[in-house]
C-alpha cells in the first residue's frame, strides 16, 4: 500500500465512512483476475465458482440468492456466499465463528467439523442445518443471511449423523432428512427421515429408514428435500464423490416408498461426478440446479445446470437423448432474474488495509487472539509466531495457518513480508504456503548467524512425515517478495524477489494434493518451536492473486 492509500484510509476510519475504507482495502468491488464465470455477453461458463466450496446448498428470499458450503475444520467456517443471478457470487459472511465443541477444534481436525449443511428460509428467520459426523446434527439461526448468526443448538446427538436437511410440511409438522457416515455410524448407503419439534430445535423420534441405495445408488448421501405437486422429493447424489450421479427419490408419503429416477450424471461432457446441490427457481420461473464436481488438488468447484420439470421428474443439464437424465453443460445462457447485474467474485488479492481479515481467509482452528493483529496504520497484517503444539509433527498439525482456497486451475499468489524475529530465540519463521495431505512451502527463517529463506516439502504430511528442508539462501535482512505459481495440474512453482520485480525460482516443482475431504490451499503461517515471554513477527503488507506472466 502506498502512502496516498495510507493516508485516504486513516482519514476515511476517523471521518466513519465505510464506503471509502472499502474502496481503499481492495476488497470492495474487486473482480477476480484468474476466473470469472459470466462471459459478459449474456452467458456463462462453468464452473461458476471455480474453488472449493464443496457440498452446495442454496435458497432464494426475493431477489437474492444465497449459497452455503461444507466447511469441516476450517474457521469461520460455514461461508455464506451471495448472488443476485446464479453466476456473479461474492463472500456474504460466515455463520460460525468458532466451532464448537470449543476446547476439541482449538486442534486441527482435518476432515472433521462441518459436513455437509441445508440453508432454508422460515418464517421470516434463515435456518442452518449442520452436521459434525462425531457430535450430531446442529442448528443456527438469523433475521439475515449476514447474520448474527445464533449458537448452535445440538437437535440430533450422536455419531454419523450426517448431510441433515429440514422439511417444514404444509400440517405443521416438521422433518428432518438425513444419511450416515459408515466410519462412525458403521453404515452408510441409506437415507432416513427424524420429525422434529416445532420451533426445529430437536428430534422428537429415532429417526427411519426411507431409502436403501445399496443395490441401485452405493454411497447415497446429501439428501435435500422439497415438497412439489404432492410429491416428497430428495435430491441426492450416489456412487461416489468423484464419479457418482444425481439421483433424485420422490414419494406421496414422506416416510416412503420412494420412486428412483437418475436425473443427471456425467454421459459425454468432462464434468465427472455431477451431483450434490440444491434446486433453486428465479423470479421469471425459470429452474436450476448447483452442485460440485471433484477436481482432486483443486477441490469441489461449483457448476450451475439448468433444469426443468418433466411429468414431475426434474432434468437437469441437457437432456440431448430424452431419456430424462441430462448431460451438464460447460456453457449456457444465464438465469432470467429479470435484471443484469454487474460482474462479482469472491474476494482472494488482500491489501490487508482494514480492521479485519478479508472473508476468503481462515484458520485450521478456533483462532486466538494472539495470532494476529490488523495494523491499520501501516495498512499490513502481523502474524506473531506461535509455539508449535508438542505433538505436531508438521504445518499439518498446526492451528495458526492462515489460508483461502485456490481460486482457478492456473494462477499466481504473491506477498510482500517483513520479518521481524525475536532474536532471543531462533528457529521462528514465517512465509508461504500450499497446504494438502502433502505440502510445499517458502520461509524465512531465524538462526544464531542470522535469516535464512528455506524451502520446505513435507509428503504425507497427514502421516505424520518430516518436512525436508532446503536452505535456498541466506538473507541481508527480513523484508523480501514471496511467490508461488500455480499452474495446471496444480504444479506449484515457489520464486522469491528483493525488489517486487525480478523474481528467482526455488529449485523444483511440487505438485499439490488435496486435504482432507478438501483441495489444496494457499496462504501465510508463524511458528516457533520454543515457549519465550514474546514473539516475533511477520508483517505482511499484501497478499495478490494473479494470472501467471
Amino acid at each position: 500500500m502506498n502512502d496516498f492509500q495510507k493516508s485516504l484510509l486513516l482519514c476515511s476510519l476517523l471521518m466513519g465512512s465505510k464506503e471509502l475504507a472499502a474502496q481503499t482495502s481492495g476488497q470492495a468491488n474487486g473482480i477476480s483476475k484468474v476466473w470469472v464465470a459470466d462471459q459478459g455477453n449474456g452467458t456463462y461458463k462453468n464452473p461458476v465458482l471455480n474453488a472449493d466450496y464443496s457440498d452446495p446448498d442454496a435458497v432464494r428470499v426475493g431477489d437474492d440468492f444465497y449459497m452455503i458450503a461444507s466447511s469441516f475444520d476450517a474457521i469461520p467456517g460455514l461461508p455464506i456466499l451471495h448472488s443476485k443471478d446464479l453466476v456473479n457470487w461474492t463472500i456474504l459472511g460466515h455463520a460460525l465463528k468458532r466451532q464448537p465443541p470449543f476446547e476439541h477444534f482449538e486442534k486441527t481436525q482435518h476432515g472433521n467439523g462441518v459436513w455437509a449443511p441445508a440453508i432454508r428460509y422460515h418464517k421470516n428467520e434463515f435456518y442452518i442445518y449442520y452436521p459434525d459426523p462425531d457430535f450430531g446434527i446442529y442448528m443456527i439461526k438469523a433475521k439475515e443471511a449476514v447474520g448474527p448468526w445464533s449458537d448452535p443448538v445440538l437437535v440430533a446427538p450422536g455419531k454419523g449423523l450426517i448431510d441433515p436437511c429440514p422439511l417444514w410440511d404444509e400440517d405443521g409438522k416438521v422433518y428432518l432428512a438425513y444419511a450416515f457416515a459408515g466410519s462412525r455410524a458403521g453404515i452408510k448407503s441409506v437415507l432416513a427421515i427424524k420429525e422434529l419439534s416445532a420451533d426445529g430445535t430437536r428430534a422428537i423420534d429415532e429417526g427411519v429408514i426411507v431409502y436403501d441405495g445399496h443395490e441401485l445408488d452405493p454411497t447415497i448421501e446429501g439428501p435435500k428435500m422439497y415438497k412439489r405437486n404432492g410429491y416428497y422429493y430428495m435430491f441426492a447424489p450416489a456412487g461416489g464423490v468423484s464419479t457418482g450421479w444425481q439421483l433424485v427419490l420422490r414419494s406421496k408419503n414422506i416416510y416412503g416408498p420412494y420412486e428412483r429416477k437418475i436425473v443427471m450424471a456425467q454421459g459425454k461432457s468432462t464434468v465427472n461426478g455431477p451431483h450434490q446441490g440444491a434446486w433453486v427457481d428465479t423470479q421469471k420461473g425459470e429452474d436450476w440446479f448447483l452442485h460440485f464436481q471433484d477436481k482432486d488438488a483443486y477441490g469441489r468447484v461449483v457448476h450451475l445446470q439448468p433444469m426443468k420439470w418433466v411429468k414431475d421428474w426434474p432434468v437437469i443439464g441437457v437432456d440431448e437423448d430424452g431419456d430424462g437424465s441430462g448431460d451438464p453443460v460447460m456453457t449456457y445462457k444465464k438465469p432470467n432474474v429479470g435484471k443484469t447485474y454487474p460482474v462479482s467474485t469472491p474476494a482472494e488479492s488482500d491489501e490487508f488495509n482494514d480492521l479485519k481479515l478479508g472473508l476468503q481467509w481462515q484458520w485450521q482452528a478456533n483462532p486466538q487472539a494472539t495470532w494476529s493483529f490488523m495494523d491499520v496504520s501501516k495498512g499490513a497484517l502481523k502474524l506473531y509466531t506461535h509455539q508449535v503444539p508438542a505433538d505436531a509433527k508438521n504445518l499439518w498439525d498446526v492451528p495458526n495457518v492462515l489460508m483461502q482456497k485456490t481460486p482457478a486451475d492456473e494462477f499466481m499468489a504473491t506477498t510482500k513480508v517483513s520479518f521481524k524475529p525475536n532474536l532471543k530465540i531462533e528457529n521462528e519463521r514465517t512465509g508461504l504456503v500450499v497446504m494438502g495431505q502433502s505440502y510445499a512451502s517458502l520461509s524465512l527463517q531465524s538462526k544464531k548467524d542470522g535469516l535464512y529463506l528455506v524451502h520446505a516439502i513435507c509428503e504425507k504430511a497427514n502421516k505424520g512425515a518430516i518436512e525436508k528442508e532446503t536452505v535456498v539462501t541466506k538473507l541481508k535482512n527480513g523484508d523480501l517478495y514471496l511467490r508461488v505459481s500455480v499452474s495446471a495440474g496444480a504444479k506449484c512453482r515457489f520464486s522469491y524477489s528483493t525488489d517486487g520485480k525480478t523474481f528467482t525460482p526455488v529449485a523444483g516443482v511440487f505438485r499439490a494434493t488435496p486435504g482432507q475431504w478438501i483441495g489444496a490451499k494457499v496462504g501465510l503461517f508463524a511458528t516457533r518451536q520454543t515457549q519465550i515471554n514474546d514473539s516475533g513477527w511477520g508483517e505482511y503488507d499484501w497478499f495478490r492473486v494473479e494470472p501467471i506472466r
